[in-house]
């Protein structure tokens, strides 16, 4: 029983990096997808400098420090309560990143670039596969 507890107090831990390093390369290769997509639907007289500085100005309002918490509440629920579903790791995986703009959004009132739907889409199925990571290495042995 102890040696089950120490090795679930490293597995959890370990799984859920692997999972976030997961979920941030999907964000990553759809964000990268998604920003190209509207850069080249802009006018050729528009500013493109002024809107990546936009744009990355957004992107820092969306890494604030609360954007842990939901991925940690899924995480924290998932282990006490022993569930063992992948739907469950999944759709909170993904549900817990779409939260983040939403997040961002009440720590800056009046953005409505994070009120993109495609910042949610690409936000929830980062979640999706973080959750499948994590399910994977340390869920479905909870």
């Amino acid at each position: 029983m102890f040696v089950g507890a120490v090795g679930r107090i490293i597995l959890i831990p370990i799984a859920l990096l692997l999972a976030a390093a997961a979920a941030l390369f999907v964000l990553v290769r759809l964000g990268l997808e998604r920003l190209t997509v509207a850069l080249h639907q802009r006018a050729p007289g528009e500013d493109t400098v002024g809107a990546m500085l936009g744009l990355v100005h957004d992107g820092i309002g969306l890494a604030a420090g609360l954007s842990l918490v939901p991925v940690l509440l899924v995480v924290l629920i998932g282990e006490v309560a022993r569930i063992r579903s992948a739907l469950y790791y999944v759709a909170g995986g993904g549900a817990a990143l779409a939260a983040i703009p939403l997040l961002a959004q009440v720590a800056q009132p009046g953005n409505p670039a994070l009120s993109d739907h495609t910042l949610w889409q690409v936000f929830a199925t980062a979640g999706f596969a973080g959750g499948l990571v994590y399910w994977l290495l340390a869920g479905r042995n909870a």
